[in-house]
C-alpha cells in the first residue's frame, strides 16, 4: 500500500521535476481563478497533512481514528462550489471539504477540530471527543460518523423541508435557496438506504415537489477491498430522470470545480435532485490497519500516485504562473509544520473522564419546560374535553389538538392522508389542516424516518407514522444510528426532534401473522436516549402524546410512541357494554411526565406490573383474584424507556410480591428489564414473570397459544401466593 513516506516523496519529486507538456495555462477570472485555486490547494494541503499527523499520533499512542481523506482531496472543489450556508452531510473522507468550508466561513480552525477529534480530546468542539467527525453548526456541516449511506434519507428530508418550512411559515435552519450536499463512496451506492433515498428524492421531484439535494459519489473504485465494477455507478445513476447526472475526474481541480459548479447551479436553480459522480483515488489504504498488499498489486498502487489531486493542483498553479515549484514546496512544508504543531498540542489534550460526561448530550431533560409546553392551551379548542373516547379517538383528537397548537408540526406516513391511516386515526386531519401538514409518503420506512429526521433538523416538528411495528425493523438504524446519535455527536448543537407513532403488539383477532401481530421491542429499548411510550388507556394516550411532542420541541427528544392495535377501538373491560375502557378526553393540564407509571387499586397481597395489552389482562385477572380474597394492585408502566423506577419500587415494596405480566417475549422482552431494575435497586421481595412465548405470532386462533393470557396471569399469581416468600423467579 502507499505510505505517508511514499506520498510525501512522490509529491516532492514530481513538483521538482520537469513541467507537464500542456503548460502554460490561464486561470481567468470567474470559475477556478488564481485566488480560488490557492484556496483549494491550501485546503487540500491541510487535509493531507492532517492524515499524516493522525498516523503519527497513532504511533504516539494517542491517535484513535485513521480513516483518512488522502486521494479524495478533490472534494475541496465541491466545497468551494457551494456556499458556506448550504447544509452538508459528508462522507468520512471529506477532510479537504471540511477544511475548505472552514476557510469559506472563517473563524474555524479545521485542523485543530480534526486532530482533537483524532485524539478524542474533550475540548474538541464538534463531538467533544466522543468520535472523530466532520461536523460543525457554524459551518452548516451536520455531524456524521462512519456512515454507510445511512445519512442519505436525512439529507432528502432536509432538502424537502426547506420549501415546506417556508410554506408553513416556520423558521428554517437553512436559506430559502440552499442546496443540500450529501457525499458518500462508490460502495455505498449499492446499499438499500442509498437506493431508497435516491428513489424518494426522485419520487418527490417527479411529483413537482422541490427537492434541492445534490448526491455526490466519491468513486475511488474500492469498497475496502472489493472493487466496484467498471462504469457501474454511471450505468446505475446516469440515466434516471428526474435525477440530473454530472461526472468529472475528481483528481483534476479544474474539471472537478467546473462539474461541481454546474451541478450545484442546476440544483439551486431548478430545486431538483442531481447526482455528481467524481472519480477519485484512495491512498494509505482503507484505514491504518488495512493491508492493501492482500488485494492490490504494486502497479495499481503506483498508478494511483500519478493521479494525486495535490500534485494536479500544484502543477496547475505552477503552469499558470501563480506559484513556482519552490513556492509550492515551501507552502507544503509550511502547512505541514503548522499541522504538526497542532498535532503535538492535541496529544496533550484532556480526554473525557467520566461516564456522566460522555452521556450528557444523549437525552437532555427539562421536565418543567416540557410540562409547561404540554399543558399549553390551544385556542380555539380542537378536541372535545370530557367526552368519553376510545384509544383511537383519543389519539386522533390529540393529533388535531397538537396540529392546532404547533404550526410547524407535520404528520405523515403511508396512507395517513386521504385514507386517514390503516385504522382511521388520522382521518379528517388532512382536510382540516391541509396537505402541507398531513400527507402520504411512499412505502419505504427508511425514507419516512429520514424525512422526519431532516424535517426536525430543519425546524419542523415531525410526527411520522409507521403502519406496523414489524415494518420498523428494516429501518431501525434511522432511529439508532442517525436520530439518537445526532445530539451525542454534536454536543447538542444539532438535534432532530421526532415522535414516531407505531401501531403494534399482538391480540388482533382474526388478523395478523408476525408482520402485523408483532411484539418485538428489543431494537427500541436498547437505544440510548430514546423514549419509548406505551399507552393503553385513552386518557393516557392523549396526555403521553402531548408529553412526547412537548419533549421533542423543548429538548429535541426522539420518541417511539407504541399504540396497541387491539385496544384502538375497545370500549369494554369486564363485560360487554360496561364501557369501562372508554375514558374522558383529558384537558390540556392532563400531562404525564416521562418515566411515571400509573397504579390501579391499593391491594396489599400482590403487585402486577404490566403495560400495553397486559393492562386489561391484568385488571381482569385482578378482579377474579379478588373473588378468592387476593387483593392486587396493578401498575401500568406506560413508559418502557426510561422505566418508571421510582414508581415501580414503591408499588413493589407495598406488597413485597411482584408478578410482571409481559406480552412481549420471554427472551429479550420488557420483563427482563423490569426484573433486573428491581434487583439492581435492592428489592428483596418475591419476583416472578409471565410472558408470551419465544415465538413469532401465528395467524388466527393459534396466536392465543403463544401470547400471554388472563388465565396465565391468574394461574401464575395463585402459584406465587401459595408458594409464599421465595427466591426471584
Amino acid at each position: 500500500m502507499s505510505t505517508v513516506e511514499d506520498l510525501d516523496r512522490h509529491f516532492r519529486e514530481a513538483v521538482a521535476g520537469p513541467p507537464a507538456p500542456d503548460t502554460p495555462v490561464r486561470l481567468p477570472s470567474g470559475g477556478l481563478d488564481a485566488r480560488t485555486a490557492l484556496d483549494l490547494f491550501d485546503a487540500q494541503l491541510e487535509s493531507r497533512h492532517t492524515d499524516f499527523a493522525a498516523r503519527w499520533m497513532q504511533q504516539q499512542g494517542r491517535g484513535y481514528y485513521t480513516i483518512g481523506s488522502s486521494g479524495h482531496e478533490g472534494n475541496a472543489a465541491l466545497a468551494l462550489a457551494l456556499r458556506p450556508t448550504d447544509p452538508a452531510l459528508l462522507h468520512y473522507r471529506s477532510g479537504a471539504f471540511y477544511c475548505a468550508r472552514a476557510r469559506q466561513a472563517g473563524g474555524v480552525d479545521a485542523v485543530g477540530d480534526l486532530l482533537l477529534g483524532v485524539a478524542a480530546g474533550a475540548e474538541e468542539p464538534i463531538a467533544g471527543g466522543r468520535h472523530k467527525v466532520f461536523g460543525r453548526h457554524e459551518l452548516a456541516v451536520v455531524p456524521q460518523t462512519s456512515t454507510i449511506a445511512s445519512h442519505l434519507p436525512r439529507a432528502v428530508g432536509v432538502a424537502w423541508s426547506i420549501a415546506r418550512a417556508k410554506r408553513l411559515g416556520a423558521a428554517c435552519a437553512w436559506p430559502d435557496d440552499a442546496v443540500v450536499c450529501c457525499s458518500f463512496g462508490d460502495a455505498s451506492v449499492n446499499h438499500s438506504t442509498a437506493t431508497g433515498a435516491v428513489n424518494s428524492a426522485c419520487h418527490a421531484a417527479y411529483q413537482g415537489l422541490p427537492m434541492p439535494v445534490l448526491f455526490v459519489c466519491e468513486d475511488n473504485g474500492l469498497g475496502i477491498s472489493v472493487p466496484t465494477p467498471r462504469d457501474w455507478v454511471r450505468q446505475t445513476y446516469g440515466t434516471r430522470p428526474p435525477l440530473a447526472y454530472f461526472a468529472s475526474d475528481g483528481c483534476d481541480p479544474r474539471a472537478a470545480f467546473a462539474a461541481a459548479c454546474e451541478a450545484v447551479t442546476h440544483v439551486r436553480r431548478y430545486r431538483r435532485p442531481a447526482f455528481l459522480h467524481l472519480s477519485m483515488v484512495r491512498f494509505l489504504g482503507h484505514a491504518g490497519s488495512d493491508a492493501e498488499a492482500a488485494y492490490r498489486t504494486p502497479s495499481e498502487v503506483t498508478a494511483d500516485l500519478d493521479r494525486d489531486p495535490l500534485l494536479a493542483t500544484a502543477r496547475l498553479l505552477t503552469a499558470a504562473g501563480v506559484l513556482t515549484p519552490r513556492q509550492v514546496i515551501d507552502r507544503y512544508d509550511e502547512v505541514g509544520g503548522r499541522v504538526s504543531a497542532v498535532a503535538k498540542e492535541a496529544l496533550e489534550s484532556e480526554p473525557l473522564t467520566t461516564a456522566t460526561q460522555i452521556a450528557a448530550p444523549i437525552a437532555p431533560r427539562r421536565p418543567r419546560l416540557v410540562a409547561a409546553t404540554a399543558r399549553r392551551r390551544t385556542e380555539p379548542p380542537t378536541a372535545p374535553v370530557g367526552e368519553p373516547v376510545t384509544l383511537a379517538q383519543a389519539i386522533t383528537h390529540t393529533l388535531a389538538d397538537l396540529l392546532g397548537g404547533h404550526p410547524e408540526m407535520v404528520v405523515f406516513g403511508e396512507d395517513v392522508g386521504r385514507k386517514g391511516g390503516v385504522y382511521g386515526l388520522t382521518r379528517g386531519l388532512q382536510r382540516r389542516f391541509g396537505t402541507a401538514r398531513v400527507f402520504d409518503t411512499l412505502l419505504d420506512e427508511q425514507s419516512i424516518l429520514g424525512l422526519a429526521l431532516g424535517a426536525g433538523l430543519s425546524g419542523l416538528l415531525p410526527v411520522p407514522e409507521i403502519q406496523y411495528l414489524a415494518y420498523l425493523h428494516n429501518a431501525a438504524d434511522q432511529l439508532r444510528g442517525e436520530a439518537a446519535t445526532l445530539q451525542f455527536f454534536s454536543q447538542g448543537r444539532y438535534r432532530n426532534p421526532l415522535v414516531v407513532r407505531i401501531a403494534g403488539y399482538g391480540y388482533q383477532r382474526g388478523f395478523g401473522g408476525h408482520f402485523h401481530n408483532d411484539n418485538a421491542l428489543g431494537a427500541l429499548r436498547d437505544i440510548p436516549g430514546l423514549v419509548v411510550a406505551s399507552p393503553s388507556r385513552p386518557d393516557d394516550a392523549a396526555a403521553m402524546l402531548r408529553t412526547c411532542v412537548a419533549a421533542a420541541k423543548v429538548d429535541g427528544t426522539v420518541s417511539a410512541f407504541l399504540e396497541p392495535i387491539a385496544l384502538y377501538h375497545t370500549r369494554d373491560l369486564h363485560e360487554e357494554g360496561d364501557h369501562a375502557w372508554l375514558a374522558a378526553y383529558p384537558p390540556p393540564a392532563g400531562h404525564v411526565p416521562i418515566g411515571r407509571a400509573r397504579t390501579y387499586g391499593k391491594g396489599s397481597d400482590l403487585t402486577l406490573v404490566t403495560f400495553g395489552n397486559g393492562l386489561p389482562l391484568s385488571l381482569r385477572a385482578a378482579r377474579r383474584l379478588a373473588r378468592r380474597d387476593v387483593d392486587c394492585r396493578v401498575v401500568d408502566l406506560r413508559w418502557l424507556a426510561p422505566l418508571p423506577l421510582d414508581d415501580l419500587l414503591r408499588e413493589a415494596g407495598a406488597t413485597g410480591r411482584v408478578l410482571v405480566v409481559d406480552e412481549t417475549r420471554r427472551s429479550g422482552g420488557v420483563s427482563e428489564g423490569v426484573v433486573t431494575a428491581l434487583v439492581d435497586a435492592g428489592f428483596t421481595g418475591t419476583i416472578r414473570r409471565v410472558t408470551s412465548a419465544d415465538s413469532f405470532v401465528p395467524l388466527g386462533r393459534a396466536a392465543q397459544l403463544v401470547l400471554v393470557s388472563e388465565a396465565d396471569v391468574e394461574r401464575a399469581a395463585g402459584e406465587m401466593l401459595s408458594a409464599g416468600s421465595g427466591d426471584h423467579g
